[in-house]
């Protein structure tokens, strides 16, 4: 299948297309919410701008895949391996991304409040002005990650890999569970 086909077959009214072979496909701007992907290889594609409000995109490949100002809202991203992949100014509000692979993705001014980022593998991510307000990174791995600017109030951190010197860089911690476990005011 082809991204031709794909739209068409959404278009048609089909929603499932788990395990889908669309390595570098271009489908910017598409319009594919709650479509079922889980499974698909999407490496290297080209989904900015796409709309995968409420998606499932569990187990995904998205290794380099472009995803800047997609819509990602409420998807179903656990187990993807999103490594490599540009998500500036996506939304990821409420999205479900535990366990995901970020290594060395950009996610810079993105939207990932109340996000479900539990267990994830962000090493040397970029969250530089991102919205985390809310967001469960509880035994996340942080290391090297850019967070400068980064909202992170309410954030959930416990357990999570980070160093006091990249939370000196956040925008603001109020209220956030702290890797030590204490609430900061």
């Amino acid at each position: 299948m082809d991204a031709q086909e794909l739209i068409k077959r959404y278009k048609d009214g089909e929603r499932y297309f788990a395990k889908a072979s669309l390595n570098g496909a271009v489908l910017a701007s598409a319009y594919l919410i709650g479509a079922v992907l889980r499974g698909a290889d999407l490496s290297g594609a080209d989904l900015s701008e796409a709309n995968l409000h409420m998606a499932d995109l569990r187990e995904v490949n998205l290794v380099g895949a472009n995803l800047g100002k997609a819509d990602l809202s409420q998807a179903k991203l656990d187990l993807a391996n999103l490594s490599e992949a540009y998500l500036g100014l996506a939304d990821l509000s409420g999205a479900d991304l535990r366990k995901v692979n970020l290594s060395e993705a950009s996610l810079n001014r993105a939207d990932l409040h109340n996000a479900n980022l539990s267990e994830a593998d962000l090493i040397w991510v970029g969250l530089v002005g991102a919205d985390l307000s809310g967001a469960d990174l509880s035994g996340a791995n942080l290391s090297g990650a850019n967070l400068g600017g980064a909202n992170m109030e309410g954030a959930n951190l416990k357990g999570a890999k980070v160093e006091e010197e990249q939370l000196a860089h956040v925008l603001s911690l109020r209220g956030a569970i702290l890797p030590d476990c204490k609430a900061k005011e």
